[in-house]
């Protein structure tokens, strides 16, 4: 059975650390200002964490990292704050992690020394402004001008696409028909900066508030034919091969928000005086975080076992379906449970809750784009009815 080894218990405690020191300290102004630090990710890059999937010859941990090293990451990143944790998350899982998998050699030696190592980042251009859990529906379209793509369309809610240090962002796009009359969908990647790419003012969102997210619009947008990333056609089966691994990476990040909550909640269920008593005494209290300590439990289990059957996967000893359904469950308990693991922390401090300058507030606001981002709660259900055997 699957267990974190004291490597990846040592690793924990380095990544805690950083998180403690780093920000900590500065989280809250951070948030306040919805201002991304770009100075936190070269550090980030520094401590190896964008690098724990990736082959030493790019700059990467090798064979001295693993899936569950860079869940562990995640985790303790998010129990300081989420948005650092999701600038990781989704730096790894949907900007390394595809041109990783389907780039080419050129590619991988362009673009990925320099995003292992934190000076640049990239962005996954998926979802759109009509076209989300549907991506099928995507109306980005690409087409082909002699020795060039030309791409027009718009993109959604991309995570780390308009910092000061992306480098590029791969999108899918149509590029032609498939003969049952589906859009034909491929991943092509656009630099920052190529003529046309526009990056929209970032959202004013409820949560998340350091995470830099923006729209996405290409005006005719003209990047050379070698920017497609693997076969023309096969965008949509490569994004959603990416997204399965990003629901686990999601899981660590919920784990890393309800962990936080739990130890919030219970100091201060002991400090917090009531009555002549800490309110820590009450039933009412204790109750609710025993259950939170509960489903605290669960959720790490299933996300680790699901990151364990992914290293498993790698190397050759799971099952794509396996590693598909391990994803799907942990991703709906964990985020589900961070986003009650929330309610009853912010319950716990009573008026001071609901109070910005009480960690738990921005964790309220932060987790409910858990349930959402990485495919819906309810995408989730259907994931896992169907790896069930159930019909589609």
């Amino acid at each position: 059975m699957f267990e974190l080894s004291q490597d990846h218990e040592d690793f924990r405690m380095v990544v805690r650390d950083f998180a403690e020191k780093e920000v900590a300290p500065n989280i809250a102004k951070w948030d306040a200002a919805a201002h991304f630090p770009t100075d936190l990710v070269p550090k980030m890059g520094d401590l190896g964490l964008f690098g724990l999937v990736v082959p030493e010859e790019y700059g990467g941990a090798g064979e001295a990292g693993d899936f569950t090293s860079l869940c562990v990451a995640i985790e303790e990143l998010g129990r300081v704050d989420q948005s650092i944790g999701i600038t990781l998350s989704a730096g790894v899982g949907l900007g390394i992690n595809p041109i990783l998998t389907y780039g080419t050699e050129e590619q991988k030696q362009r673009f990925l020394p320099d995003l292992v190592s934190g000076r640049a980042l990239a962005g996954f251009g998926l979802t759109e402004p009509e076209a989300g859990s549907d991506a099928g529906a995507t109306r980005t379209k690409a087409v082909r001008d002699g020795d060039d793509w030309v791409v027009s369309g718009a993109k959604a809610f991309i995570t780390n696409s308009g910092t000061d240090i992306t480098s590029v962002v791969t999108v899918t796009a149509r590029t032609g028909t498939n003969e049952d009359g589906s859009a034909q969908l491929s991943a092509i990647m656009i630099p920052a900066g190529t003529p046309g790419f526009v990056v929209e003012p970032a959202y004013h969102k409820l949560g998340w508030h350091v995470s830099d997210t923006h729209g996405l619009t290409f005006e005719d947008c003209r990047v050379p034919a070698d920017h497609l990333l693997g076969e023309e056609g096969e965008g949509f089966k490569q994004f959603l091969k990416t997204l399965d691994d990003g629901r686990i990476a999601i899981s660590a990040l919920a784990v890393g928000c309800a962990q936080a909550c739990l130890e919030l909640a219970t100091d201060y269920a002991k400090t917090r005086i009531a009555f002549g008593r800490p309110i820590g005494v009450n039933q009412g209290v204790s109750f609710q975080l025993a259950d939170l300590a509960v489903m605290v439990e669960g959720a790490r289990l299933l996300t680790y076992k699901a990151a364990w059957l992914k290293d498993e996967l790698h190397a050759g000893k799971r099952s794509v379906k396996e590693v598909k359904q391990a994803a799907a469950i942990a991703k709906l308990h964990s985020t589900e449970a961070a986003v009650t693991a929330t309610r009853i922390a912010t319950q716990v401090f009573g008026g001071n809750g609901f109070m910005e300058e009480y960690p738990v507030a921005r964790f309220y606001r932060d987790a409910k784009i858990l349930e959402i981002g990485e495919g819906t709660s309810e995408v989730q259900r259907m994931l896992i009815a169907r790896g069930l055997g159930l019909p589609a």
